[in-house]
């Protein structure tokens, strides 16, 4: 290979080009290797080429130092192979073998690798800053001295939740480099379209970060940017954005023909290809075209090598298409007859303090829960005694709430964070159904998120439509998320316990109703493992299937109607997700057969009508009476009292329910 050189670059300077120009061409030649695959049908599905910004990983990853994370796009194999994978285990995800980097689990376009920091791709546009706020979160308590780096396209721009982890990067001074891969495009439609009158690094200089552009960059000045991001944010000077202007050398995805785009963007995206104009400048630079050529064959005869390889492995094994939540839980710990009582809140205190006291890996945060302590005072005085490092607020931002929660978890925090109504949830459920609840199954268990969310729900006298809703069975629907409601303070206490401690996502939903209810707790009980259902009382005429607010109601008409001779069970299932179902089942015999299911939600929908389901599909026994569900009407809740009393099932409806069911 030629080593002197007549145009201006050292020996040093030539070495590391050639090992960038090297990288990028793997990258486009593994590319190019993908859409030829996907074009014999060896790969299923779409595949979204990253021809054009092959500068851009490249040049990052130069930058980057052992212990910094990397969130990528869909259009992310450049940054795979950068963050280091191996083009072989990389092929073999994408062509759905066993052997692949995830057992074909994520495909194309959601490889992780979180044991080479590559916390992954993303399906979601703009999805991947609010995890990438975590990871840098995470990184600052656990010691500091890496960041996070997150890749989007152009149109995660105008996504709600990038502008929301750009408001809570800065408002944290996070160490976290945001890399806007601006192509001109975002998919189908040209980013002029949508963002007509300012430039894409302004929106974020506006919030208060650096922000440059780059145009057409080498890997080099990706590297040189990179790095003074990085330098800047491990001395304290928080996040970065750093718009890369490249071009889009590849329709959208492997089928786009690109019919929305005329002749001459495409020509003067071509003039501009990364891979043409570095080739250029080595030459220039006084590298020979033979000792390129002698570069490019060995890298094409390494990825061909790598794609029989993969060709050649096995086929994802069906038996791993489905993994077990849990196994089988043991029964909970006995509710404490007698003792001092507390509320249902200060038993969810006690809890996080009990917690906080032994994880030093554990942090609170969320809007309004620390100077204030929550606007149910749940959280008071842990911000005096644990700290503003482990106990914060936050932005009005739920998906960065809900993201950052998500990255530190991955990253080896165990977060707890709170979404102050059920309602708003809501606007940012993509977090907890596309991105928490994924992270296990696509790693086959190599990596978790150990993520508790607290939130409350249900109907209070003034609450209006938007600060009523019942909505755990949306979230019992999802696999991945385990989903618990606590009846009674001493629940209020394991159950948060018992979500600390789950290596999974956890959504703890509290009663707003109950916060003031009083009950003694048994602080010294075990921590139970997630799941299990309560048996609360034993009856022979008719069994009540309950959780949450509707369990005291239910014990109350059981109560009333023993006196009138009706003997009724109550079981407290507690965990939506996973569901202790064999409790139940066991509870149905000595009932007579004779079931009602009580819950506060709206019936239809409801998680009664799964375990209905589940009664009459899996209970090897006759019923003597159709299961009865009762619930909410299909109402929108009202705010005025006189009007929510009609909708949410009360005891006497309870009673009446019941006295239906047995005859009576």
């Amino acid at each position: 290979m030629t080593t002197e050189i007549d145009r201006g670059l050292s020996g040093q300077q030539l070495a590391s080009s050639l090992e960038m120009y090297s990288k990028m061409f793997e990258v486009r030649y593994f590319e190019e290797c993908v859409l030829e695959l996907r074009s014999r049908d060896e790969i299923a599905g779409s595949v979204h080429p990253c021809m054009g910004q092959e500068a851009v990983p490249v040049g990052a990853a130069r930058a980057l130092e052992a212990g910094d994370q990397v969130v990528a796009t869909y259009r992310g194999h450049g940054w795979a192979l950068c963050s280091g994978l191996e083009p072989e285990e990389l092929l073999a995800e994408i062509l759905g073998r066993a052997n692949g980097v995830n057992g074909g689990r994520a495909g194309s376009a959601y490889v992780m690798a979180p044991d080479r920091g590559f916390i992954g791709e993303n399906s979601i546009v703009g999805a991947g800053l609010p995890i990438a706020n975590g990871l840098a979160l995470a990184s600052e308590l656990l010691g500091g001295g890496n960041v996070a780096v997150v890749s989007f396209g152009d149109g995660a721009t105008n996504q709600g939740a990038a502008h929301e982890a750009l408001v809570f990067a800065v408002a944290r001074r996070l160490p976290v480099i945001f890399v806007c891969e601006n192509n001109g495009w975002s998919e189908m439609t040209p980013i002029t379209a949508t963002v007509p009158a300012v430039g894409l690094a302004d929106r974020a200089a506006a919030y208060g970060m650096p922000a440059e552009v780059l145009v057409d960059p080498d890997p080099a000045a990706v590297f040189a940017a990179v790095s003074a991001a990085r330098a800047r944010a491990i001395d304290g000077g928080g996040p970065t954005f750093l718009e890369c202007v490249v071009p889009r050398l590849k329709g959208h995805y492997n089928a786009d023909i690109e019919h929305y785009r005329d002749a001459a963007d495409r020509q003067a995206a071509e003039a501009r290809d990364p891979l043409s104009v570095m080739r250029n400048v080595l030459l220039d630079g006084g590298v020979g075209d033979d000792d390129l050529v002698v570069i490019e064959e060995n890298i094409r005869r390494s990825i061909d090598e790598a794609v029989s390889a993969a060709l050649a492995q096995p086929l994802a094994d069906p038996r791993d298409a489905v993994r077990s939540e849990l196994d089988a839980v043991p029964a909970p710990s006995e509710l404490p007859g007698e003792g001092a009582e507390t509320t249902y809140g200060l038993a969810v205190n006690a809890a996080l303090t009990r917690e906080m006291t032994e994880r030093d890996e554990m942090v609170i945060f969320g809007e309004d829960i620390a100077i204030p302590g929550g606007v149910f005072g749940v959280t008071r005085n842990l911000l005096k005694r644990f700290g503003p490092v482990r106990v914060f607020d936050t932005p009005i931002s739920e998906a960065a709430i809900l993201g950052a929660g998500i990255g530190a978890a991955q990253r080896g925090l165990r977060p707890v964070v709170e979404i102050m109504w059920m309602d708003f949830l809501l606007v940012a459920l993509d977090q907890l159904v596309n991105q928490a609840a994924n992270v296990r199954f696509v790693t086959g268990g190599a990596s978790s998120v150990p993520l508790v969310v607290r939130t409350q729900q249900g109907a209070t006298p003034g609450s209006c439509s938007q600060h009523s809703q019942s909505l755990e069975a949306i979230l019992a629907h999802i696999p991945g998320l385990c989903v618990g409601l606590p009846s009674n303070p001493h629940d209020a206490y394991v159950m948060t316990r018992a979500a600390i401690a789950h290596d999974d996502p956890v959504i703890l939903i509290e009663s707003r109703a109950m916060y003031g209810d009083k009950g003694p707790v048994d602080e010294a009980a075990h921590v139970e493992p997630v799941g299990g259902a309560r048996t609360r009382r034993v009856g022979s005429d008719a069994l009540i299937v309950t959780w949450g607010r509707m369990t005291n109601r239910c014990l109350a008409a059981a109560d009333q109607l023993a006196a009138m001779g009706v003997d009724v069970g109550v079981v407290d299932v507690r965990w939506l997700r996973p569901l202790d179902f064999d409790t139940i089942a066991r509870a149905i015999a000595p009932h007579a057969g004779r079931v009602l299911i009580v819950h506060e939600a709206n019936v239809t929908g409801g998680f009664g009508a799964e375990i209905a389901a589940r009664i009459a599909s899996q209970c090897l026994f006759e019923l003597d009476a159709p299961i009865a569900r009762l619930g909410t009407p299909d109402s929108r809740i009202p705010a005025a009292p006189t009007l929510q009393d009609v909708l949410i099932p009360s005891k006497d409806d309870i009673m009446n329910a019941v006295q239906k069911l047995v005859g009576h």
